[in-house]
C-alpha cells in the first residue's frame, strides 16, 4: 500500500518534517575531510541502473544548469493489491541543477522487489516524447504511480516541462500513462492540462480508488507569478480511458499557494485533499500549515473551508560546517489518515529517534493491522564539520501502540549527501517511498541515496534502493516515546525567522528548481 494513500496517523507527518533541523553552526575552522563511517545496510536491492539517455536527448540547451548525469531521485513506489508480490517503482533519472530531469524511468518487480525490468513512458523527449504521443517535453520530474485494486492496472503520473518556470516561451503539462500487464509496457500518455508562460503546472499526484476500480484522481497546483497557486483535479470514471477536464478545487486567494495536494481515499469512499497552504501577507511575512478538503461524491465536488491540520514549523536541513541548504522536502505531506475520517486531528508528535541532530524528508505508512512505520534520514553521525562531506543514514521507527512509543532501525548508511545532486539544495528527492502490502507483513522503504562506492569519492551520483527491514522482536526493541512538538507560542523569534527563510527557499526552489 502506497505510504500517500495508507491508512494511520497523519499527524506524524507535520512532525517529522517540523523539526527537520536541529540547527547549525557556521564557523571559519574547517577541519580536513574525515573518512566516512563504517557503512552497513539490511538487505538492499539497487532499482535504478547507469544511464542510458543519449547525449543532448533533450534537444534544448542546458540553460546555464548542469547536468548531473547517473543520478536517481526522488521515487515512488507502489504494490498490486490484486498481486502484492508486483511492485511497480518510479524516479527522476538525471536530474538537471535548474530544475527536473531528463526523463522519468519506470520499473516493475514480479517477485516482491528481488529483480526488476526497466521501462518508460514517452513523457519527455529522452524517453521516446514526441510531437505525435504528446510527450514533447525537454524535461519531466515529480514522478507518482498507483495501482488499481482489482484488475491490477498501473498510472504513473509526469510533470512534464520545457523552458525555465514562467518565462516567455515555456510550457508545463501533467501528463498520465496506464498500463495494462502490470507495469511491463506502458500506454501513450493522456494530457490531463497543458499550459503556456502565464502559469507553472507544479507537484502532482495521483491514486488510485481502492474501492472502485473505474475512478483514479489527480492533482496538483498551479503556480503564477504573483505567488497564487490553486489546487486543480482531474479524474477518470473508466479505469483511465478518457480523463475529465481539469478544474481548480480549492483557490487559497491573492499571494497564497498550494502545494503538495495528496488524496486519500477513506474505506466510505470519502475523498480527502492533504495539501500545505503557504501564505504571504502585506509586510512579507510567510507562514504555511497542512490543510485538507473533502468530496463525498468521488470528487465532483468539495468542501470549501478546508479544516486546518497543523502549522509548518520547519526550519530546514543544512549543512553545519557551512549552511549550505539541503533539499529537504519539509513543505511537502506524507498522508496516511486520521481516526475519523479527517475531522479532527490529534497534536503533531516528534518520532524521529535521535532529537539531537537534524533530520528531514519523512514519510510514512500505517499498515492495516495499524502499526505505523516512519521513514527519515538524518545527520547523526555526521560528527566532524566539512563542506565536502556530510554523512547521513537512513533509518526506520515503527509503532504498535497508536503512536506513543517507536522503536527504531537502521536501514542504510553513512553515506555522503555531498556526492548527491545540487538542486536548490543538496537533492535526493522531495519525497521518498515506503509501502506495507498487508497485516503482519514487513515495510518496504524505497529510497535514494548515493552508492556506498560513490560516498568516498567526489562523483556526484545516486541511486534508487529497496530494502528489506526484517520485523523487530518485541523482545529486542528498545522502545522510546514520542514527544510532544512545540507549538508556535513556544519558538523562539530566532526559530521564526528561519522559519519563514524556509518557507521562502521552498518557493524559490519550486519557480527555479521544480
Amino acid at each position: 500500500m502506497d505510504a500517500r494513500r495508507g491508512v494511520g496517523v497523519v499527524a506524524l507527518l507535520t512532525l517529522v518534517a517540523a523539526c527537520s533541523s536541529g540547527g547549525s553552526s557556521s564557523g571559519s575552522n574547517v577541519v580536513p575531510v574525515p573518512p566516512p563511517p563504517p557503512f552497513s545496510s539490511v538487505q538492499q536491492i539497487r532499482v535504478s541502473q547507469s544511464s542510458t539517455f543519449a547525449p543532448g536527448c533533450d534537444g534544448v540547451a542546458a540553460e546555464n544548469g548542469t547536468l548531473y548525469t547517473n543520478t536517481a531521485v526522488e521515487p515512488s513506489m507502489a504494490a498490486n493489491p490484486f498481486n502484492p508480490m508486483n511492485l511497480i517503482a518510479a524516479w527522476q533519472q538525471d536530474r538537471w541543477s535548474n530544475g527536473g530531469s531528463q526523463g522519468l524511468m519506470l520499473a516493475t518487480s514480479f517477485n516482491g522487489g528481488g529483480s526488476w525490468t526497466l521501462t518508460t513512458a514517452p513523457f519527455s523527449r529522452c524517453t521516446g516524447g514526441n510531437l505525435g504521443n504528446l510527450g514533447d517535453y525537454a524535461r519531466a520530474t515529480d514522478p507518482w504511480v498507483t495501482v488499481s485494486p482489482n484488475n491490477g492496472w498501473a498510472y504513473a503520473l509526469s510533470l512534464s516541462f520545457t523552458g525555465t518556470t514562467l518565462a516567455p516561451g515555456s510550457s508545463s503539462a501533467m501528463l498520465v500513462a496506464r498500463s495494462q500487464d502490470f507495469g511491463t509496457t506502458w500506454q501513450l500518455p493522456h494530457v490531463l492540462v497543458q499550459s503556456g508562460a502565464q502559469v507553472f503546472n507544479d507537484k502532482g499526484s495521483i491514486t488510485a480508488d481502492p474501492t472502485n476500480d473505474s475512478y483514479v484522481y489527480a492533482v496538483w497546483d498551479q503556480l503564477t507569478s504573483q505567488k497564487t497557486g490553486p489546487t486543480w483535479f482531474a479524474r477518470t470514471k473508466d479505469m483511465g480511458s478518457t480523463w475529465e477536464t481539469a478544474r481548480p478545487i480549492y483557490d487559497p486567494g491573492p499571494s497564497a499557494q498550494t502545494i503538495g495536494n495528496q488524496i486519500v481515499v477513506l474505506p466510505d469512499d470519502s475523498l480527502l485533499n492533504v495539501f500545505t497552504q503557504i501564505d504571504t501577507a502585506a509586510d512579507g511575512t510567510t507562514s504555511s500549515s497542512v490543510r485538507v478538503i473533502r468530496s463525498t461524491n468521488n470528487g465532483m465536488t468539495w468542501s470549501t473551508t478546508p479544516i486546518v491540520i497543523s502549522d509548518l514549523q520547519a526550519v530546514g536541513t543544512v549543512n553545519p560546517a557551512n549552511d549550505a541548504p539541503v533539499r529537504d522536502g519539509s513543505d511537502l505531506v506524507s498522508v496516511a489518515r486520521s481516526t475519523d475520517g479527517g475531522q479532527t486531528w490529534s497534536t503533531p508528535a516528534q518520532v524521529n529517534a535521535d532529537v539531537n541532530v537534524q533530520a528531514f524528508t519523512p514519510t510514512v505508512n500505517v499498515r492495516d493491522d495499524g502499526v505505523i512505520a516512519v521513514t527519515y534520514f538524518d545527520l547523526r553521525n555526521n560528527t566532524t564539520q566539512s563542506s565536502t562531506t556530510l554523512y547521513a543514514d537512513c533509518w526506520m521507527v515503527t509503532s504498535t501502540d497508536l503512536g506513543a512509543s517507536f522503536t527504531e532501525q537502521h536501514l542504510s548508511g553513512s553515506f555522503n549527501l555531498v556526492n548527491a545532486p545540487n538542486s536548490e539544495g543538496l537533492f535526493l528527492g522531495d519525497y521518498q517511498a515506503l509501502l506495507s502490502t498487508g497485516p503482519g507483513s514487513a515495510f518496504l522503504p524505497f529510497y535514494v541515496q548515493p552508492p556506498p562506492a560513490v560516498s568516498a569519492g567526489t562523483a556526484v551520483s545516486t541511486d534508487a534502493f529497496i530494502s528489506f527491514p526484517p520485523v523487530v522482536p518485541a523482545a529486542a526493541a528498545l522502545p522510546f516515546a514520542a514527544r510532544a512538538a512545540a507549538s508556535g507560542a513556544e519558538i523562539t523569534p530566532e526559530a521564526h525567522r528561519r522559519v519563514m527563510t524556509r518557507t521562502r527557499l521552498v518557493q524559490s526552489q519550486r519557480l527555479l528548481g521544480k
